[in-house]
């Protein structure tokens, strides 16, 4: 998978690498970690300069400073940072001086405050921190030149997805240019994977929109550590996602989305008190080096995910 960069390069972590341990003073009230991560812990937060972006949910890109001493989140008009969603209590949380950081306290909500994927009543922030409250997910910035940590979050908010981390459809696209013009000048291979979730709006239709978003971040985690460095791994909307393999051939595809469809199959979703077993679909094609565009690229593989929905799903066809 790529650099956030456009054209960059990064080691892919694994998921395990990838998880924040909690901070000391962390209470996590279910008792067990989720298996998506969305965040990694850097340096102790400084509390006169930290505020709180919008990653994913209305008002993408929004900051919120946190130079009171108290902050509250939650549905009401009156919250200090309000968040108008059925999923969010009327005060939800509460961000708070505490000894030169700043503490999150979960204020009995419903649903739960939950920072980088764990559920707490108490957690004291650090840079780089993601807290969700109902389906909106804020990173928690601090440091000493917070205007650079604002704007580097925002760069990335054009490349990345905020829910799953993967990137979103407009980087994927750009990467797919470039990657067919490497193919068209030195003669290489790429092979393309599109795929959704069988019946995934079942799950929302069942479980609610929060339970959605959670499967949505986990298959997203799981992908990503099954996948190569150079693969570019994207979110295109809803419940589907890309996969550019450059350097492979359909039948090597075929081999690496099989893979990834039996890993899904096999994964247990949600958390081990609510276990829920998906499948996917998948569409793959190789580029063979004649002159298209990406999106046009894009709409073949869809025609072959369409077929693999038409012969029973759960399947990779070519």
């Amino acid at each position: 998978m790529h650099a956030g960069g456009a054209g960059g390069r990064r080691s892919k972590p694994s998921a395990a690498r990838e998880a924040a341990e909690p901070a000391e003073g962390t209470v996590n009230t279910t008792g067990r970690t989720r298996t998506a991560v969305v965040s990694k812990i850097s340096e102790r937060a400084v509390a006169k300069d930290a505020a709180l972006v919008v990653l994913y949910g209305q008002d993408l890109g929004r900051r919120f400073e946190l130079g009171r001493a108290e902050t509250i989140v939650g549905r009401s008009s009156r919250c200090d940072v309000q968040v108008d969603q059925e999923s969010v209590s009327r005060r939800h949380a509460k961000l708070s001086r505490s000894g030169g950081g700043i503490v999150v306290r979960d204020l009995e909500s419903t649903n739960g405050t939950l920072v980088n994927d764990q559920a707490v009543t108490e957690y004291e922030l650090r840079n780089g921190d993601l807290i969700k409250i109902g389906r909106t997910i804020f990173k928690f910035i601090a440091g000493g030149n917070i205007e650079q940590l604002y704007h580097e979050e925002i760069y990335r908010l054009t490349t990345v997805d905020g829910l799953t981390q993967a990137y979103n459809r407009r980087y994927f696209l750009e990467q797919l240019a470039r990657e067919l013009g490497r193919c068209q000048r030195y003669g290489r291979r790429l092979t393309l994977g599109l795929f959704d979730v069988d019946d995934f709006k079942a799950v929302n239709d069942s479980r609610g929109h929060l339970a959605g978003d959670q499967v949505l971040t986990q298959l997203a985690a799981a992908v990503r550590g099954k996948i190569r460095r150079e693969d570019i791994f994207a979110r295109l909307g809803g419940d589907e996602f890309a996969l550019a393999l450059p350097e492979l051939s359909l039948s090597q595809g075929l081999m690496a989305g099989e893979k990834l469809r039996k890993v899904v199959a096999k994964q247990e979703f949600l958390g081990p008190t609510e276990a829920l077993h998906l499948t996917i679909s998948m569409g793959m094609l190789e580029y063979r080096g004649k002159a298209i565009d990406a999106a046009s690229l894009l709409r073949q593989a869809d025609t072959k995910l369409y077929e693999a929905k038409r012969l029973g799903k759960n399947r990779v066809c070519s």
